[in-house]
């Protein structure tokens, strides 16, 4: 029986999501932009599934703009804010972000040499930094909601008070791909200008996301040469993964609530008898500062793909960072910017809960890496002797 988790990575699909897409990949095939009564349909099914997304994210339905998942949604609100266009009477400036973004933000950043800002033990960025790299010059500050590798929370009300005191022309991103299932983000996002989503982080399909963009916010389109999404965005939309997507957002949102208090005891539960039964293991974080599903710890004294390998073996399926890291020989960034020594990064496991976790999950993962640790130490002294 496979104990999968690896929410943080993807999700599996809802099955009111699979439900309702399901027309939209047999009779209800229309293009949405054309005329005749199936694109109706289909164009019908996309402004009704934009208003559902608007509503969860605290948003217009004008202001959400579908795209190919959250690295499109995160790219766009970098580059679209800082490129002009012929016609666009937009001024680039330079970009400011934190140290432990997603790799979807942080190199996009970094392309355009902007300023990367230092975070703390925790993980936490360091306003006293941030105000340090703003300035007038500065046209956009991205930082996430939740971190994906950690689920540490950022200050974000915090980050948009120092930005419209210090840069006042900037624009503020906040990459929630990872904060959605967890935080109202419709809420909590309300200050910023920017907000990125993916839906198969909350049990959407994969290759759908959005952005936010407010009405407030002037971008240059990224994608030209059909006009949908009114100008920001051109190509067909998918229309079967925007209704699941939608249809994922509903019942997530609806039953969130009781899911925090579900995981989190789940999430505890496994930290806790991780922490007790494997010496040498190490919290990454406070557990009062991240979302509910994530479980990040270091190990010493072992290689996380080693670890990751035998627990595949006991079909537990989690990972060491960030998915699109995986097989990478460096340890991650985002634990190199908390200040992690480099050794101890090399044994990192993120274990991330979801709506489909049970506790059996849990035991199988309980009884796995106590085991898969100690072989692994046991095999190191072996070769070392």
């Amino acid at each position: 029986m496979a104990h999968y988790l690896d929410h943080a990575a993807s999700t599996p699909l809802r099955p009111l999501a699979l439900e309702a897409m399901m027309p939209f990949l047999t009779s209800q095939f229309g293009n949405p932009s054309g005329a005749h009564r199936l694109a109706r349909d289909a164009n019908k099914a996309l402004d009704e599934s934009r208003e559902a997304m608007a509503a969860f994210l605290g948003a217009q339905p004008g202001e959400v703009v579908f795209t190919g998942g959250g690295t499109e949604a995160d790219n766009m609100a970098v580059f679209g804010t800082l490129e002009a266009r012929p016609g666009r009477a937009l001024v680039p400036g330079r970009a400011v972000c934190s140290a432990v973004e997603h790799h979807a933000v942080l190199e996009p950043v970094e392309s355009v040499g902007g300023s990367i800002v230092s975070v703390d033990a925790t993980g936490r960025i360091e306003l006293d930094a941030l105000a340090d790299a703003l300035g007038p010059d500065v046209g956009l500050v991205s930082v996430m909601l939740a971190n994906n590798e950690t689920g540490v929370i950022q200050p974000l009300a915090d980050v948009a008070a120092l930005v419209r005191e210090l840069a006042p022309n900037a624009l503020l991103h906040t990459d929630a791909v990872q904060a959605f299932s967890w935080i109202d983000v419709a809420s909590v996002s309300s200050v910023a200008d920017l907000v990125s989503i993916s839906a198969h982080k909350f049990g959407g399909t994969q290759g759908v996301g959005a952005l936010v963009i407010r009405r407030s916010a002037k971008l240059s389109a990224r994608t030209i040469g059909g006009g949908q999404e009114r100008g920001r965005r051109s190509g067909t939309q998918n229309v079967a993964g925007i209704v699941a997507m939608a249809a994922a957002a509903a019942d997530m949102v609806a039953n969130r609530q009781d899911e925090i208090t579900r995981i989190s005891g789940l999430r505890d539960r496994l930290l806790d008898g991780i922490l007790s039964s494997v010496p040498g293991s190490i919290e990454t974080s406070p557990r009062s500062a991240k979302t509910a599903n994530i479980a990040h710890l270091c190990f010493e004294d072992i290689e996380s793909e080693s670890l990751l390998f035998l627990l595949e073996r006991s079909e537990v399926y989690a990972s060491a960072a960030a998915s699109c890291s995986s097989g990478a020989m460096e340890p991650s960034h985002v634990l190199a910017a908390m200040g992690i020594p480099r050794a101890l990064g090399f044994g990192s496991l993120r274990l991330s809960l979801g709506y489909t976790t049970t506790e059996a999950d849990i035991e199988a993962a309980l009884h796995a890496i106590p085991l898969a640790v100690r072989q692994l130490r046991e095999s190191a002294e072996a070769y070392r002797g």
